[in-house]
Order: structure tokens, then C-alpha cells, then sequence
């Protein structure tokens, strides 16, 4: 693993032992202690992920992390203080890929970042477009768009839905969908898939609050539905 990841935190004695850790496995970490410096870092530098964490001295992580998002698609790991639900719940309804409570384990989080890097695609799958009435799922350009208009979605995000599709009409459980997107195991505690679906939902559906293409089978898990009223599947 030689990827090269850019750590945002003011803690630099965090830092630093971060920085002899990850090298000795492997792994370059730049570190930048502002909002600022990391956006900065991030504009300009080649990274594979962000490290991120939500309290910065110039700023808020969450607003870090909204500008990542408009304008990179970098995979996202967001620490958060321990036991703080609130925060790790509003990280990924902004789009960080993953959470990591302080104080942690450092090899738990070259774990998480080993994660969310097997995620990216390591080329365009030879696949048409998926499409269902309005909405329009392309694998080769990792696109998704309603009427024509793109919708925006997160690497991660974007293989749930993709899982979903490709499974149209049959419900899976939470465990059989990230496993279908990511080939990885549930956590039994981990929920943090509830919240992409709600991101999804809120990319693609008319009424997020009422979803007619993603529904949740209670007890079970989600199926995307293949029909939509007033819609032609084809």
C-alpha cells in the first residue's frame, strides 16, 4: 500500500505518531493542522484520502467537508469525539465514507482507510447504463441522473445504489448490500448504512420522505423497486 493520505488536525502530537505509524506500513501522511491549510492541501496535492477531523481552530470539519465534496470525489474519514453520535451521523449525511471516534486504535484506522480505498474503481466495469423511467445509473461514467439532471452521489453511495439496481425487485438485507457493493462484513453495531441510503433517497428520489424507487422492507432490509407509479420501467 503506498498511497499518499492528508491528515486534518490540529493535535500534532497526533499527528506525528500517526505519521511514524502509517509510514512504517506503508503509507505516506501529509498533515495540515487548519481548515484552511487542508483545503488548501487538498486543492493542490494527490491524495488518495482525507483524514478529517470535525474540530479545527479556524473552522468546522463539516464545512471542510462540504467543499471536498462540491469539488472532489476523495474518500472521507471523519474523526469525531467519543461517544458524540450527532457528530458521526451529520458526517455521513455530508458524504464522509467513514467515522472514527477519538481516542482510537491507530491500527484501526489503517484499517478503515484500507477500507475506503478498496472502494474506488479501479477501472470503468463494461456495463450499459441501468435505466428505470427517469432515473438513469451509468457504471462506466459512475453517473446517476433524474430528467437528465445529475445527482450527485458518493463513491460509496454510488455502489450501494449500484448494488440495488443490479438487484432490482429483490430485498437485501444490509449485510448482502454492503457485501454486494464493497465485498466487505457488516459490523453488527455499525447503522452507518441507514444513513446513505437517506442520502441516496435524497438524491434521486422526488419525495425523500415518501421513496417509491428505494423502500425499506422492515426487519429485513431495502429493495429497489423496478416500477414507480406514473413511470415506465423500460
Amino acid at each position: 500500500m503506498t498511497d499518499r493520505i492528508l491528515l486534518v488536525d490540529d493535535d500534532r502530537r497526533l499527528a506525528e505518531m500517526l505519521g511514524v505509524y502509517l509510514a512504517d506500513r506503508g503509507v505516506e501522511s501529509d498533515h495540515r493542522p487548519t481548515a484552511a491549510q487542508g483545503l488548501a492541501a487538498a486543492r493542490t496535492g494527490d491524495y488518495a484520502a482525507v483524514v478529517l477531523d470535525v474540530m479545527l481552530p479556524d473552522g468546522d470539519g463539516f464545512d471542510v467537508l462540504r467543499t471536498l465534496r462540491a469539488e472532489t470525489d476523495l474518500p472521507v474519514v471523519m474523526l469525531t469525539a467519543r461517544g458524540d453520535e450527532l457528530d458521526r451521523i451529520v458526517g455521513l449525511e455530508l458524504g464522509a465514507d467513514d467515522y472514527l471516534p477519538k481516542p482510537f486504535n491507530p491500527r484501526e484506522l489503517l484499517a478503515r482507510i484500507k477500507a475506503v480505498l478498496r472502494r474506488r474503481p479501479t477501472a470503468p466495469p463494461p456495463a450499459d447504463a441501468l435505466t428505470f423511467g427517469r432515473l438513469r445509473i451509468d457504471p462506466g461514467a459512475r453517473r446517476v441522473d433524474v430528467d437528465g439532471e445529475d445527482r450527485p452521489l458518493t463513491s460509496h453511495q454510488f455502489e450501494l445504489l449500484l448494488a440495488l439496481a443490479r438487484a432490482a425487485g429483490r430485498v437485501l438485507s444490509r449485510e448482502q448490500l454492503l457485501r454486494e457493493a464493497t465485498g466487505e462484513e457488516l459490523d453488527a453495531f455499525d447503522r452507518s448504512i441507514d444513513v446513505h441510503i437517506s442520502r441516496i433517497r435524497a438524491a434521486i428520489e422526488d419525495d425523500p420522505k415518501a421513496p417509491r424507487r428505494i423502500t425499506t422492507v422492515r426487519g429485513v432490509g431495502y429493495v429497489f423497486n423496478t416500477r414507480q407509479d406514473g413511470e415506465d420501467p423500460r
